[in-house]
């Protein structure tokens, strides 16, 4: 299995911001690193009519569209999320992928937190479990919960691998040795 974290959080709180930050720092680090975007309310990612929906109508289980620099893979999965299951093949070559969204997904969780507008918002820690909050407000967070400011994406990066050899060492075949 792929290692894998979401970053999770209200909406506007900041999270695409901390994924790129850390993702620059662990690609600078040298990692492959993946990344997906939770888009719950997203039905259909390629127009009607175009070729490459003709070709998917047509029955293709996957179709790849590539362009000179860029390339998009669509598939139909049904309603059930197998991201999970899909991980591994979809990021093949990957050291790991870091999530954007699915706070109830079966992966280690970081949670990015700004109250904006809404004043009485507070942190999804405690209700779901996390392994740190990323913040710069003044919150209650359960034992355990480390905290990182809102501009310390390296040290996010440090605890982000340190949770990778983790989940590594936890998936890894007795006796093996990993790199």
């Amino acid at each position: 299995m792929i290692p894998a974290i979401a970053f999770i959080g209200h909406h506007e709180s900041g999270k695409t911001r901390v994924i790129v930050e850390v993702t620059r720092w662990l690609v600078e680090r040298g990692y492959r690193v993946g990344t997906v975007k939770h888009a719950p309310h997203l039905e259909e990612l390629d127009l009607p009519g175009t070729d490459s929906a003709l070709h998917r109508e047509a029955g293709a289980s996957r179709t790849l569209l590539r362009g000179e620099t860029l390339s998009a893979l669509f598939f139909e999965h049904g309603a059930a999320d197998d991201t999970a299951r899909d991980l591994g093949s979809l990021f093949l070559g990957c050291d790991l992928v870091l999530i954007e969204g699915y706070k109830h997904g079966p992966w280690p969780k970081i949670e990015v937190f700004r109250r904006g507008r809404d004043l009485r918002r507070e942190p999804l820690a405690g209700e779901i479990d996390v392994l740190a909050v990323v913040t710069d407000e003044h919150v209650a967070l359960p034992d355990g919960v480390r905290r990182f400011g809102a501009r310390e994406t390296e040290r996010v990066a440090d605890f982000v691998e340190t949770v990778i050899a983790n989940l590594n060492d936890d998936c890894a075949p007795e006796g093996a040795v990993l790199p």
